[in-house]
């Protein structure tokens, strides 16, 4: 016996894509852009700082994050965000997966006003988001993101049926896979709606520190200048894109103070905690802004290289903010093969990151595009791409 609420779940989008593709040879090289996982450097003190921590794998490490990190991290939510948001409101997390699945495990009811509540989800999305509802016993909705509406979802738009049955909402910003972010006056909105429907944000921040010109507006800055109540934001970041650290599964997730309570509890029971010596290089790493600003200066010569190689493409749009190119095509699954037929490049279909909603699947005519491979290798292979697809 297997559980009925997974059995119409599709293949996950990666080995979706291996399914795609590698019944057929490559055309030539193989250049992965498809995982967004950053190949720059990764501070180079952080071996030093591992291998003087190393003990610390002779003990059981703090289940919540040492007091230690959850300080280094609360004052970098003070220094980038304008935010009070105290050590005891934060949870170290084992890469920030984790947290938004548990989230919704640990804070949301399983009824709301009596019916089966909704949880409303970007469309296209980073695929936990699903999960998470899923498993909570919760309707997904998906909401378009698309260029019409900026590629961020209009969730004023849904139903007030929809809207007062909803527990939660994920958002992205930048958004995944669009490169979208979030302004002010999108946060403000988004509050006033989760107030006025009473439901909680989930706020997915891990591409906060990859932007174009102004640091992307958070929602914790816009909640506290709205003096929102706390419980109503729950927000979640990570080291891996800010830091080049992706293998050190480190994040953290940051809340109101009963739902950072509830976080903790049930992390008690099910949670897997970061190693010590793992969080001592998370404590420094979030201490140090000098290598961040050097991985924004690298991303930031990748946009203006992607902007001209695809000068003159119709509908491209180069990202806000992130690494990701979300590239128009007419179907990005077909558009997906035949790239790597022809050149070997290997690229994401963005119909594995959407759902179908009334026929339509938001992601069908894109392919996203990873730029984390060093700036010549990746200028190379998005000049074949376009005069593959775009000549």
């Amino acid at each position: 016996m297997f559980p009925e609420r997974f059995s119409n779940l599709p293949a996950y989008a990666f080995p979706r894509l291996r399914a795609l593709l590698e019944t057929h040879a490559p055309g030539g090289p193989v250049v992965n852009m498809t995982i967004g996982e950053p190949k720059h450097p990764f501070p180079d003190w952080v071996p030093q700082v591992l291998a003087g921590a190393v003990d610390g794998f002779s003990s059981y490490p703090a289940n919540d994050g040492t007091p230690e990190l959850l300080q280094a991290i609360s004052d970098w939510i003070g220094r980038r965000y304008r935010a009070s948001v105290g050590p005891e409101r934060i949870m170290a997390l084992n890469g920030s997966r984790e947290g938004l699945y548990n989230a919704a495990m640990a804070l949301l009811p399983e009824t709301k006003a009596g019916r089966k509540p909704t949880i409303l989800i970007p469309n296209p999305f980073y695929q936990v988001y699903m999960i998470g509802a899923i498993s909570v016993g919760s309707e997904p909705v998906f909401v378009p993101a698309t260029r019409q509406n900026g590629f961020l979802p209009d969730y004023r738009s849904l139903p007030a049926e929809t809207l007062d049955r909803a527990t939660a909402a994920y958002i992205c910003s930048p958004a995944n896979p669009q490169g979208a972010v979030a302004t002010r006056g999108y946060w403000k909105d988004l509050l006033n709606l989760a107030e006025k429907h009473d439901f909680t944000i989930f706020s997915d921040e891990c591409y906060s520190e990859i932007y174009r010109a102004d640091p992307p507006v958070g929602i914790l800055e816009v909640a506290e200048e709205e003096g929102a109540d706390p419980e109503r934001v729950v927000i979640f970041q990570s080291l891996s894109k800010r830091s080049n650290l992706p293998g050190l599964r480190s994040g953290f997730v940051a809340a109101g103070p009963q739902g950072a309570a509830r976080l903790r509890q049930l992390r008690a029971y099910s949670g897997a905690p970061l190693p010590l010596p793992l969080q001592k290089v998370a404590e420094r790493v979030w201490s140090d802004e000098e290598h961040v600003v050097e991985n924004r200066r690298l991303y930031q010569e990748k946009f203006a290289e992607a902007d001209r190689i695809f000068d003159g493409v119709p509908g491209y749009e180069g990202p806000e903010g992130g690494f990701f190119l979300w590239l128009p095509v007419e179907d990005g699954e077909q558009a997906a093969l035949d790239l790597w037929t022809a050149t070997g490049i290997r690229v994401l279909p963005g119909a594995y990151l959407s759902r179908e909603v009334e026929g339509e699947i938001p992601g069908k005519p894109y392919i996203r595009v990873a730029m984390v491979t060093p700036k010549e290798e990746m200028a190379q292979a998005l000049i074949t791409l376009r005069n593959h697809l775009y000549a």
